[in-house]
């Protein structure tokens, strides 16, 4: 699996939500921060002007997509003058596209949400406060995404999920492959030694590596290696590769009932007790504790 599947499988832990909404000029919304969570907006149709605290307006047409990593509370309207009316809302309060009928004559449609991930990947972190991309294949799933909400059929509860994670996806090429990167996850993704041993970790955490595996696999020696990964990552290989792992066992406790001494051994544990002591670091609770309190028990 390559590290930016994983990202998404990250994310897909938490609770994807969007609505499709149409709007008449004119108007403004806010929307209410989302602590914790990652917000989007899609211009489906028409134009409008995205309005946040201490920046610029950002004039937005269809087929624009804006990701905001942290969540902020920004403003959508037609215009960067139009004040908005009502208080803040948020895409992830049950009704909230019933709260918005459609217009009889729309200026603009949109498609807004949030993903609420249960761990965030450092490699979103790396992202400025907000992305905005434009391409065939983020409009594409985009428009797929707003036919299912605006009419759902069987299936639809697979399929929207399904389909805000390849929005994501294609989000994220599209910001990573769009412009010259060298420093940070950016650059470590197309790195050719970095982006090796990031490969080898995701592929196979189970597998006893040390830094000097890694350096040996990815054709550097172990001193260069160690430094040119913690200067692209953030964190040295070995504490990466600790987090990967704590972060892949948290997936495996809340999605599956799989046995604790089998889940060490997927995340490269022999001893049931060391991985517990380790998870308890990484996660402030015990394996057991942690899928209990993730089912709701």
């Amino acid at each position: 699996m390559d590290v930016l599947s994983d990202v998404i499988t990250v994310m897909r832990t938490g609770r994807p939500v969007a609505a499709r909404v149409a709007w008449e000029a004119p108007w403004a919304q806010r929307f209410a921060p989302v602590p914790g969570a990652s917000g989007f907006q899609v211009v489906l149709e028409g134009t409008c002007w995205l309005l946040r605290d201490h920046a610029e307006p950002v004039a937005l047409r269809a087929g624009d997509v804006v990701f905001l990593p942290d969540g902020r509370g920004h403003v959508l309207a037609d215009s960067p003058t139009t004040p908005p009316a009502g208080e803040a809302c948020d895409p992830n309060a049950p009704g909230f596209a019933a709260d918005h009928p459609v217009p009889a004559d729309p200026t603009t449609v949109t498609v807004c949400g949030a993903y609420e991930p249960a761990d965030v990947h450092p490699l979103l972190r790396d992202l400025p406060d907000t992305v905005l991309v434009s391409g065939p294949e983020p409009r594409a799933a985009a428009t797929l995404l707003a036919a299912e909400l605006e009419h759902p059929r069987p299936g639809s509860d697979a399929l929207v999920p399904a389909l805000l994670d390849t929005l994501l996806l294609y989000l994220l090429r599209a910001w990573f492959s769009g412009r010259e990167h060298t420093t940070g996850w950016a650059a470590a993704l197309t790195d050719p030694v970095v982006g090796t041993a990031l490969h080898h970790m995701h592929r196979d955490p189970a597998h006893p590596w040390t830094v000097a595996a890694l350096a040996a696999a990815s054709g550097l020696s172990r001193a260069p290696f160690a430094k040119r990964f913690t200067a692209l990552v953030g964190q040295p290989p070995i504490a990466y590769l600790t987090w990967w792992r704590m972060t892949t066992a948290a997936r495996l406790l809340r999605d599956t009932d799989a046995p604790l001494a089998a889940i060490a051994g997927r995340v490269g544990y022999t001893s049931e007790f060391a991985f517990a002591a380790a998870f308890k670091r990484a996660h402030g609770a015990a394996p057991g504790r942690y899928r209990r309190l993730g089912s709701g028990t």
